[in-house]
Order: C-alpha cells, then structure tokens, then sequence
C-alpha cells in the first residue's frame, strides 16, 4: 500500500492533507482533515511570537503528553527528547551540500527534525532547500505533529529555505521493508537508500519474533528483538553513502545474542563517530520517568574496508551538564573487537574503566582455553511445574535438589532456602532427566541483577559433598561454569568465582552491558587471566577462609596490582 502523506512545499502548499494507514499493524480508523483542524483549534497549538521550531515542537510535546496515559506511551514506546538533547543531537551533524533529504522515523511531534533545521540554518550552513520526511503512527499525536511542521516551513520561508515536508503514518520498518532485501556493496547503492541524514528518537520496546517488523528483518533478529534496533538498522540501509545519522537510544545494543547479528550489520555499514554517554539514568528523560541506560550515537554511512577511524566518547551526568561534557578519541579497535564474532561495544566512562579495559586486552586466556563451559540453568519453572516441590517428600518419588536464584550470592551457596513460590526439589524420572545435570563441582552466576544492584556479576561456588544426590536441577535463571570432561578443582571454583565477583570484573562488565540481564554468551568471550594465576587467587582464598566481598577485592587488586586503576576513583 502507498502511505498516504501530507506534503506540503512553499510552491505548491497542500491545503488539505489527508492521512491513511497501513493494514499491516493494528491502527485506529484514521479521522478527516476537518476533524483534525477543529483538535488543532480545540488545544490552541499556535506558536508564540518568534518562538523557534523546537521550543514550539517541545511544548506541544508537553501539551501532548497531558492528553495522553502512561500506558498509551508505553505501548507506543514513546519517550520525548529533551530540548537540551534534541539540540545536542542536532550539532553533531555537518552536512556539505546545499539541498538536504533528512529522515525523522518515529517523530513524535518533530522536535528532533525541527532542531536540526533549526541548528543548520542559524549556524549560516549554506543551506538552499530541504526536503523532510518524518513518520508517526500513533494518531493521537498527528495534528500536534502537523502544527509543528506547518510551523517549520513558516519558519523557513523567513529564512528564505525552501522547504517540502512529508508526514507518514504507516510503520516505518514495513514501509521500508525492500532495504532488507537488496544487499548493498561499497560500489552499489540500493534505490531506496536516499537520505542524507536520519536524526531519530525511535520508539523502545520488545516485539516477537513472528512480528511482521521481526521477519521483515530476520538477517538481523535473534530471540526476542527490540524495535528500536531494527529502527536503526532500517535508517542505516535508507541514508546514502557518506550520509549521518544520530540517535539516542538504549546502550543494550552494545553486547548479548540478541543484537549480535544487528552489531555485526550495522559496522559493516556504519561508521561509528561519536557516542555520547549519560551517567544518571533518570536525568535523561526525566519527565517520563525512564530508568533506561541510554546514548546518543552518531555515525556514517561507511563501509570500513580495513581502515579504523576514531570514536569520540564524551560523557555528562545527564541534561543539566550536556553543554559540558568530558571527551576522549579512541582508535575503534581500542572499543570494538572486530576480530571476534560478537562485536561487543566497550563504553568506558572514565580513566579508570579505561585503564581495567586495558588489563583486560592483555589476557589471552578464556573459558573454553581452560577446558570449561557456561550453559544455562535447562529447568523452565512453569513449564516443570508438576514436577517441582517446595518441601521434601520421602515417599514413593524420588526427588533431587533444584537450586535457584534464591540460593546464591557472593561467594556464598544455601541450601535449601524454603520460599513460597521457590521450589527447592524437583522429581527425578523418565520426564526430567533431559533437564537434569550430573551433581559435580559448578560455579553458579545469576543471568539477573536488580538495577541498583552495586554489582552486576554474582557468583557461588557450589562443591560436589553439598548434596549426597546424583543428579541436581538448575533453574534457568542461573547460568553455570562447568568442565565437560572432568572437575573443577577447588582452587579453581574459589579463584574463578572470586575474580567474577571482584569489582575489577564488575567495572569490565559495565563497560558493555547496560542492562539486568547478564548472558552467558558475554561470559563466554570474557578474557581471563592466566589459568595459574586463577588457581593462586583460590589457594589464597582457601588459606583465608574468609569469603567476605572486602577480602576477595583485596586479594584481587592486591595481586594484580591495581592500586592505579582504582586510585582514579578515590580523587
């Protein structure tokens, strides 16, 4: 279906645009342009006197959000832009060329787009004419997404610009569904790939594998995706050689499985130039409450052909002191590791992440070079819930230990820990054993962590003599750290568990995962140090006896010597 837009040019100005929608995802029965001028009239949306396209953009935004429930955002994934950050976004782009095709997917009421304009035209860019396209789905926030660009072009025809202007409201990804089709080469543009720049707030939220935007972008979807990196991989494809791109979003991307697939794409085609970090997580998008860890990441469209450029990383607490933020270039192989199937995004926020990434680069070693694996936990509560027990029958079943979150923490293993709704048993039979593991020496790692954990990383040693059974059940929200053929030996579990459970390990982990979810895959690619020395820390451990979180990071900072690194933190 051809989405029915709004354009609107200073030549020939449309005066009655009329909005549709694709079938291909639920939408409300679209109302006439009548309707929709007696709304505008209704909520009085007229710019102030020498108001500027953002601010007006911004306040019908505030205006907006007033009409609408908490719930109506967050089904749409909706977060709207600061000001402070839509300006911020907007300096990071300097275009080159006199006629500008600039794309705003998931606009809101455009106040990205407008301050873009906004910022290219009052900085004196030789700027002759612009052509924008901005979608938007949620009809709710149509006629305050229309005021603004009708307000947009008024503004830019005193500046003499000459301006057209299209409103789509059919999805995004959908609409633009043939970019996933057409494989792009340094030599070969795809027809669809037309824009010079993509400036998006793009909406958050998970969506399902069968979701018609999941399968539309397969080659980049594994598990259950988030729509906001589809949003960006779609504009990645859409922007021309040599074309930029800024979006703030969330930093989940940066590691994990499920945009493993997404990272290996998008730095294939982009070039990263910039990533802005915020350290507070509420201040970013403080009227909406979010708690989400989120960046503002600027790139090119440009294939890397061996050559690495440079990454500005810059750093604010939030909004307050955007305007002054910390700098730092690095070389993009210092934060990327191109050379590894993952691709993880190291953002290190200060000197001494920077110094522990570093340490890190100059281990060689690995779970799998020492003969281990981390799987996770294979018993899915709710799908083994007849055969789960939260007290011990001796009777005619056979039960065996099940351990669960409940049970671990920092070098520390209870059991058995009765909770209503914690099973602690599960039956051993013909039905189970698939989901069962042999009772052997394990470490065990929480796969989630509260956000305001202190750490994200903890680890349990578990010894083979805590249960006399042969079989144990893992929940699936433990990960474990085994040796297939053979034993963990004590100094091993002691050393290893220590070493996760160090804040050395926790500062290296942040760097990448901005999220509760802590994978075995990252695990799995986490660089380790020499195998002796992991046995020396648990000999070191066992001579101790004293399992406590102030001895392990002693021991652990004590034997890498990294007064240095943490020294930082203490200034």
């Amino acid at each position: 279906m051809q989405g029915t837009q709004s354009r609107r040019t200073n030549a020939n100005l449309a005066k009655e645009p009329k909005f549709s929608h694709s079938t291909d995802i639920p939408q409300q029965d679209p109302s006439d342009f009548a309707k929709f001028v007696r709304m505008i009239q209704a909520v009085n949306l007229q710019p102030l006197d020498n108001e500027l396209p953002s601010h007006f953009a911004d306040r019908l935004g505030v205006l907006y959000a007033k009409t609408v429930t908490t719930q109506h955002k967050k089904d749409n994934g909706q977060f709207f832009t600061p000001t402070e950050i839509a300006h911020f976004m907007a300096r990071l782009v300097r275009p080159t060329k006199g006629k500008l095709k600039i794309l705003d997917p998931g606009c809101g009421t455009a106040i990205l787009s407008s301050s873009l304009i906004e910022t290219i035209i009052l900085r004196g860019d030789a700027i002759k004419e612009i052509e924008l396209v901005v979608y938007e789905t949620d009809i709710d926030i149509l006629p305050y997404t229309q005021a603004t660009l009708d307000y947009l072009e008024k503004w830019l025809q005193g500046k003499k610009v000459g301006f057209k202007a299209t409103l789509d409201t059919n999805d995004f990804v959908l609409e633009n569904k043939d970019c996933f089709e057409q494989t792009s080469t340094l030599f070969y543009e795809p027809k669809n790939a037309i824009y010079d720049i993509v400036i998006s707030n793009p909406p958050y939220f998970k969506i399902g594998k069968d979701d018609k935007r999941a399968v539309v972008a397969k080659s980049i979807v594994w598990g259950q995706p988030n729509i906001y990196s589809i949003f960006l991989m779609t504009a990645a494809k859409l922007l021309k050689n040599g074309g930029e791109l800024v979006f703030i979003i969330p930093r989940s991307f940066a590691a994990g499985n499920y945009f493993r697939a997404f990272r290996e794409a998008f730095f294939s085609e982009v070039e990263i130039e910039q990533v802005h970090l915020f350290n507070s997580r509420t201040d970013t998008f403080n009227r909406d409450n979010v708690l989400q860890e989120t960046l503002i990441l600027k790139g090119k469209k440009q294939k890397l052909n061996g050559h690495l450029p440079n990454i500005l990383l810059t750093h604010s607490n939030g909004v307050s002191d955007l305007d002054k933020p910390t700098e730092k270039e690095y070389q993009a192989n210092e934060l990327i590791d191109f050379n590894t199937k993952e691709k993880i995004l190291h953002l290190p926020s200060n000197e001494t992440e920077d110094k522990v990434i570093k340490l890190f680069k100059s281990w060689s070693g690995s779970l799998h070079k020492y003969d281990m694996q981390i799987s996770t936990g294979p018993v899915v509560s709710f799908r083994a819930t007849e055969y789960l027990y939260e007290q011990y029958e001796n009777g005619t079943k056979v039960l065996v230990p099940l351990y669960q979150l409940i049970n671990t923490g920092k070098m520390t293993f209870e059991y058995p820990v009765f909770k209503k709704g914690k099973p602690q048993y599960i039956q051993f039979c013909e039905e189970t054993k698939p989901l069962l593991l042999p009772n052997k020496n394990y470490i065990f790692l929480r796969r989630f962590s509260a956000k305001d954990d202190k750490s994200r990383l903890v680890a349990a040693p578990y010894f083979v003599d805590i249960s006399q059974a042969e079989f144990i059940g893992v929940e699936n929200h433990l990960n474990y750290i085994y040796r297939p053929k053979g034993h963990l030996a004590r100094n091993e579990i002691l050393g290893l568990a220590a070493l996760l459970n160090s804040k050395l390990f926790d500062t290296y982990f942040r760097t990448f995962n901005g999220n509760i979810n802590v994978s075995a895959t990252e695990l799995r690619e986490m660089p380790l140090p020499p195998l002796e020395d992991i046995k020396e820390i648990g000999n070191q451990i066992i001579l101790t006896n004293n399992f406590s979180q102030s001895v392990v990071d002693e021991l652990v900072n004590d034997y890498f010597d990294l007064e240095h690194i943490f020294a930082y933190e203490q200034n």
